[in-house]
């Protein structure tokens, strides 16, 4: 699973409570669907930021000799990220609610900051100096970790969504 967005969909079940929603006419009925099914991602959403927002990340200690200074920017690098972290529900084609990092919500610098995180390892040029580079390390996998940590309970939450919206329209 790639960085950036997590689509919980009931496939053909979700599909075809859609169409009977459709077909009942019952605009209620589709915006109760929709909210219960934001509602069911909502808590996902929040931890996906709280995660980023708290995410270590390490380097290696300074080389004797080596000078430091303030950082060229005053962007904070994990909360710009979590920022970017949105939730979305459809509740006519493809219905569902996705997760995702919209990239052209970040600066046009941290666009693959996301995806470098979640793989574990952030190489970059130390103040902008192409010839002297870094790395530094954090948790690998904390996007498919969060996801993983709450599928149960979204895959339970739907499935009663989908119970409940089900007996009201029958």
């Amino acid at each position: 699973m790639a960085v950036g967005n997590v689509q919980i969909t009931g496939t053909g079940q979700l599909i075809e409570l859609s169409r009977s929603l459709r077909a009942a006419g019952g605009p209620r009925l589709q915006q109760n669907f929709s909210r219960r099914i934001r509602r069911a991602a909502e808590p996902l959403h929040r931890d996906m930021q709280q995660t980023i927002r708290n995410l270590p990340i390490s380097s290696q200690g300074r080389k004797a000799g080596s000078r430091g200074g303030p950082s060229p920017t005053t962007r904070p690098l994990r909360a710009t990220i979590a920022g970017a972290v949105k939730i979305s529900v459809r509740a006519s084609s493809n219905p569902g609610a996705r997760i995702w990092v919209d990239r052209s919500a970040l600066p046009s610098d941290l666009r693959g900051m996301a995806a470098a995180l979640n793989e574990g390892r952030i190489r970059h040029p130390v103040f902008g100096n192409r010839r002297r580079w870094v790395q530094q390390n954090t948790t690998p996998l904390w996007w498919e970790n969060t996801v993983r940590a709450h599928t149960p309970r979204m895959q339970a939450e739907v499935a009663r969504v989908l119970d409940d919206v089900r007996r009201s329209i029958t």
